[in-house]
């Protein structure tokens, strides 16, 4: 599972900024899960754009936004409602933004930031990844992410290394700001690559000490202090 919360309505409001028309997607898998993506959020941030003059063109939610199948195949009956929005806000963690945005020829942008949790999540098929950062930079390029994509984890830009459009650093691998800009410039957007991103704060990748709480954690601290009550 991955755990997200959704962000400032601000920030969502700047990435929709030129974009008249929105499509609106949530997940019924881990943002449901966390109440960042579930029907209820998807209907609240419709609410929430109308109040601020944009058309929603539609809304769904998909069972796994990670599944780019599922994705393409819920998405087909609804293929008018996504063309003619300008753009798609997909509320849900890194790996299902992606997955949006390898499937659908519109920019999206995520309406969440994927909380880092600790340890290592669960494999799931496909090429996306999520490194839980925190704060979620899908939107500057075009849905793939550079911190995955590119072996080196650049946010501003290639390394001037690859050849033959693969990565100098794993050669079997295709260069992600190669991948970045054909994206973008696939769905029009190629001025985002003009936009500086700032460096990464990494402390936003550390688990947060309530997610550290688990079950299983709070249990042992109960047994520690009752034996230090017997002592």
């Amino acid at each position: 599972m991955l755990r997200s919360e959704q962000k400032p309505f601000e920030e969502i409001e700047g990435y929709l900024k030129g974009d008249k028309k929105v499509f609106i997607l949530g997940c019924d898998g881990c943002a449901q899960s966390s109440q960042t993506g579930g029907k209820p959020q998807v209907l609240a941030m419709k609410e929430l754009l109308e109040g601020a003059g944009k058309k929603v063109t539609g809304h769904t939610v998909i069972d796994f936004l990670c599944q780019k199948a599922l994705v393409a195949s819920r998405l087909r009956p609804l293929e008018a409602q996504v063309m003619e929005a300008d753009s798609l806000l997909v509320l849900t963690c890194g790996v299902g933004v992606q997955s949006v945005g390898a499937m659908v020829p519109k920019p999206v942008h995520p309406g969440c930031n994927t909380i880092s949790l600790g340890g290592s999540r669960g494999e799931w098929r496909g090429t996306e990844r999520c490194l839980e950062c925190g704060d979620c930079l899908l939107h500057y390029t075009g849905g793939i992410c550079p911190l995955t994509a590119c072996s080196k984890g650049l946010r501003n830009g290639a390394c001037g290394g690859a050849s033959d459009g693969k990565c100098e650093v794993s050669p079997e691998k295709s260069c992600g700001w190669e991948l970045i800009y054909e994206r973008l410039k696939e769905v029009g957007k190629l001025d985002l690559l003009k936009q500086f991103i700032p460096p990464k704060e990494w402390n936003k990748q550390r688990p947060r000490p309530e997610m550290l709480s688990t079950s299983l954690w709070a249990l042992e601290q109960r047994n520690e202090s009752s034996e230090e009550d017997r002592g």
